[in-house]
This record gives C-alpha cells, structure tokens and sequence, in this order.
C-alpha cells in the first residue's frame, strides 16, 4: 500500500526552535515534516545569533516577524496570536531540551524532541508529568523507527516466526570519530562536552537508537539488570566516553548486547539490530533499510524485501513508493512526523480510540532512554558492575 495520504484533517501549525543555517539534523526535521504537509512551518528561532536565525528564516519564506531570538519570544510572540503555533520541534543541545520542552508544554503546546529528552530521569519524569496535566503530546525522534522493516520484524517476532526470544544483539558504531575531530568541528565539539551533552556522549547520542528499535520489535522484553563499560579512547573526551559495551538481562531470560561507539574506524554507521529466536534470527541494517534478514535454522538465508506483498500489513502501510525503489531516512522521518502530527491532532479532538491505535516514539520512550543511559553510567563508573533496572 502506497502511504499518500495525510493523516491529519489540516496541516499543524508549526515551529523549530534550533535546526538553522548548517543543520543537518534540522534540515532532516523540516524535510520529514513537511514531505506530506502534515505540518506547516510558520514561525522559529533557529539560531542563537537574532540575526542570523531571523535570516535563515526569510530564507525559508518565514514572515521576518515570526522569527524569533530565542525559545521564549517564540512561545510568547505566537500565544499572541489567533494564528499562533499549535506544535514546536526541539533541534538544540542536550542541555536545553529539558527547559525549552518544559516552556513549550507550559504554553499549551505539543512538542518534539531530540533525543536525548533530558540529563536526568527526574527532569523527564517531570516533563511526563507536565504533558499528561496539559494533555500534550511529546514525540521523541527515534527516527529509524520509522522504517517499514522496523514494522516487519515486530509483526514476525510477535506472530512466533523466531520462536522464544533469546537473544538480542544491538549495535550503533560509527568511526567518524575516531580522532579529535572536536577541534575543526563545533557541531561535534558539544557533543564531547558534559555542560552540554550531559553525563555521556555515545550511550545517549546513539546507543539509544538502537535499543529503542528492539523495544518496538520485541516488546516483551523488559531490561532487569545491566552491565555497562565505557571507555574514551580519545583522552581529551573524559569523563565523557566514545565507546561503549552494555550487557542486558531481560525478565524473560533473555540477554542483550549494545555496543556503542564513534571510533569504529573504518565503519561508517553500523547500526544494526539482530533478534535471535529459537528457531530462527532477523537482522536489520540501517545501511540497507529496504532489506530484513531472516534466516531459519536449517534452511537457506533469505532477504526480505520492503514493498512486497507478502509482507505484513503493518510493513506495507508505511511505503511512500512501490517495491525495488529505495526508501530512505527522510521517508522513515516523514513517517514518524506523520504519527506525531495524528497523535496531536487526536489528542485535540480527545478521540481516545485513534490515540490507542497509533505506536510512535512518545514521552514515554524518551523517559526510558534517559533511563537507559542513567543506569548505564552508573554501572559504569561504578567499575562496570550488575546494577538493577528501576
């Protein structure tokens, strides 16, 4: 089934606070946002240069007006008006979600955040808090959730393809810094610094993709405990660490791995999910989204293709083009930004049975990562010993 058609009765309309001139990430946003209108974006403070943001969003064909200088004029400029925001992207450093996300919720506003939500479990439980008494929506860009094979492999874990669940093996492990890139590069450089990273650099910036991805393939598995060794192989990064090893033990006796790393030379991202059953396994590559592996003990290995028919409904819906045409990141975003925009608009309209029938990253999944990363370092700096996950 070709997905065209928009999920909302209008457009939602929609700011960026960050995400300017030079922004890969933001340029990702306004392309998945806007790629089936369920969104129009009418107002922003991308930049924290006034003048330079003002500029990037004329550029956009923004009314100069409705750029803002930062997160606070933008929230209280557009409460002002009977055509005012009704939903803001956060596309800024770690260290501004938690404030920001917590301004827009206090204006009555839907919100979507980088990952991660927050530094601490304590400010995303608040943030939780915040956007059940204000009937908000909060959506947190897992964005590789958004592929078809992601919806795939959930339908075949849950239908018994694999068998018993016994093992899951995660891994996002890039090596495009494996040197200092931080010095030539200020895009990088917060991202290695704990005043605005927070308390670590790969497990929150990557390694919670992956493990996002899992509790969507396989959502019976709950994490009981967990062992996690960090590591900062460029010297000038500690505390904060470039690679990373976590074992899981799930409640079912099932075991995991995530391995998280920015100095995997010579790799270029590695992100890939592998769920081993106990007759069969399937692996999923974030280089090669169109393609599920599935390979059943005894029998040969085979390459399940996005777009075929013989896939599971929940697959097919979310195709934008037929089979053997390569989709891509921004249709997995695009995807997420069109169940961020249903779940909006249902919440408005208070209809609890379209709510209930939608899966998208939410609060509560940013509440998790945070949650992950928090228990991770604490193993870690601890000697890397068995802590429980609560």
């Amino acid at each position: 089934m070709i997905n065209s058609e928009r999920q909302t009765a209008r457009p939602i309309r929609w700011a960026m606070v960050g995400g300017g001139r030079g922004s890969q990430i933001g340029y990702i946003h306004r392309s998945a946002a806007l790629r089936d209108r369920t969104f129009d974006l009418v107002a922003g403070a991308f930049d924290i240069d006034p003048a330079r943001g003002q500029a990037f969003g004329a550029e956009l064909g923004l009314d100069p007006a409705r750029c803002y200088p930062d997160d606070q004029a933008l929230f209280a400029g557009e409460a002002a008006r009977p055509d005012g925001i009704e939903a803001v992207s956060i596309a800024t450093p770690n260290s501004t979600h938690f404030p920001i996300a917590k301004a827009a919720l206090d204006h009555g506003l839907h919100v979507v955040c980088e990952k991660p939500l927050c530094f601490t479990v304590a400010e995303a439980e608040e943030l939780q808090r915040l956007a059940a008494s204000r009937s908000r929506v909060v959506g947190v860009t897992y964005g590789y959730a958004g592929y078809p094979m992601i919806e795939q492999a959930r339908a075949m874990v849950a239908s018994g393809d694999l068998g018993d669940i016994r093992l899951v093996n995660l891994q996002f492990a890039h090596g495009f810094h494996n040197t200092a890139v931080e010095l030539d590069n200020p895009a990088t450089r917060w991202r290695v610094d704990p005043r605005f990273a927070g308390p670590s650099y790969v497990l929150g910036d990557i390694g919670t993709h992956p493990l996002y991805l899992a509790r969507v393939i396989a959502p019976e598995l709950k994490i009981k405990r967990l062992l996690c060794a960090r590591q900062s192989f460029v010297a000038s990064r500690a505390p904060l660490e470039d690679n990373a090893v976590t074992l899981m033990q799930y409640d079912t006796g099932a075991f995991g791995t995530v391995w998280s790393s920015a100095i995997n030379a010579g790799a270029t991202h590695s992100q890939k999910v592998r769920i081993v059953g106990s007759r069969a396994s399937l692996e999923w590559w974030d280089e090669h989204p169109n393609q599920l592996s599935f390979e059943v003990q005894g029998e040969p290995a085979r390459a399940i293709e996005r777009g075929m028919a013989y896939l599971h409904p929940e697959a097919l819906a979310a195709d934008h083009i037929s089979s053997g045409h390569a989709e891509g990141l921004f249709e997995a975003w695009a995807n997420l930004y069109g169940k961020f925009a249903a779940a909006m608009e249902a919440t408005d309209r208070g209809d609890t049975a379209r709510l209930a029938s939608l899966r998208y990253p939410d609060i509560a999944a940013g509440v998790e990562g945070v949650r992950w990363v928090e228990t991770c370092v604490r193993s870690a700096d601890a000697g890397g010993v068995w802590v429980d996950y609560a």
